[in-house]
């Protein structure tokens, strides 16, 4: 159905060693949504991602991905899932060592069968949508901190999954390389209808994410431009907290709200960003931004 969601948690729990880490979670992720999914460290964030892409199983409760229910399902038919319906950039630096910028974007393709040619036609494709072409032949050791993030997303992007899991992409990136990764988050969204869980504690990129969107206008370059208020992008904020939902609801509603946690979760990002530079062009290759993780 049209309208189903594709991505779905019900009254999911799981614990470690006695300790609840998620406990009764129920959402809905719709088609091309982007659930910007926030709470302080510890809260079961990346838990939850890892459930969504059957990375752990849950003690109780059912998840489902695209209508079909996958807590219970074997290894072999989650690669499957994993393969065709769902990437994911982790935390943590994941590219392997010892192949080419070309092969770790590939290897995804391979391990599902994809033939050569298939493959090389998604890899320039993923390649030029992230800014990496020309790189292809690069280890990960001859990369700054920005590019190997760059090729990690599109590792998870190559074969166009429709739907992406972020788990702090831009943790530790410099203003402008954190730039190019949110405008390849809302790229994907919005030129090929990837739905999304972005997690983040920089709260400063929830309004960006919500408010911007991109276009294309025949063969020119693609722009990430602020948006219309007829024409925001369907967003919505999740808080975790303690690993129960505690807020669900419009970005608005979010930054408006009395609610003592959450306005303690907006007083952490201390810095003030109305004076922070804005980059109209962060993929302008003459600027040559120093690209460095911190």
């Amino acid at each position: 159905m049209q309208n189903s969601p594709v991505l779905e948690f019900r009254n999911v729990s799981i614990s470690f060693d006695g300790t609840a880490v998620l406990s009764d979670v129920s959402f809905q992720l719709a088609s091309e949504e982007t659930l910007l999914l926030t709470g302080v460290s510890g809260s079961g964030k990346s838990v939850l991602l890892h459930l969504a892409i059957g990375l752990l199983r849950p003690d109780s409760g059912q998840i489902f991905v695209q209508g079909q229910e996958i807590e219970n399902l074997d290894e072999s038919t989650l690669l499957g899932i994993r393969g065709g319906s769902m990437g994911m950039v982790f935390q943590e630096d994941s590219l392997f060592s010892g192949l080419s910028v070309y092969d770790n974007v590939a290897y995804r393709l391979k391990e599902h069968g994809w033939d050569e040619q298939k493959i090389g036609t998604a890899v320039s494709e993923v390649l030029r949508f992230v800014g990496m072409d020309g790189e292809e032949n690069k280890l990960p050791a001859e990369l700054s901190g920005g590019m190997k993030r760059r090729v990690e997303i599109a590792r998870s992007l190559v074969g166009w999954p429709s739907i992406m899991l972020f788990d702090e992409p831009t943790n530790s990136l410099d203003p402008i390389v954190a730039v190019q990764v949110l405008d390849l988050v809302i790229r994907a969204r919005d030129l090929n209808k990837v739905s999304s869980i972005y997690v983040t504690k920089k709260l400063h990129e929830l309004p960006y994410l919500a408010h911007y969107c991109a276009e294309q206008v025949s063969d020119g370059p693609v722009r990430v431009l602020e948006a219309g208020k007829d024409e925001l992008p369907d967003s919505r904020v999740m808080v975790l907290e303690s690993g129960k939902i505690y807020f669900d609801g419009s970005l608005d509603a979010f930054q408006t709200s009395n609610d003592p946690l959450i306005k303690e979760l907006l007083t952490l990002d201390q810095h003030d960003h109305s004076d922070d530079p804005y980059y109209p062009d962060p993929w302008n290759k003459k600027r040559r931004p120093k690209e460095q993780i911190l």
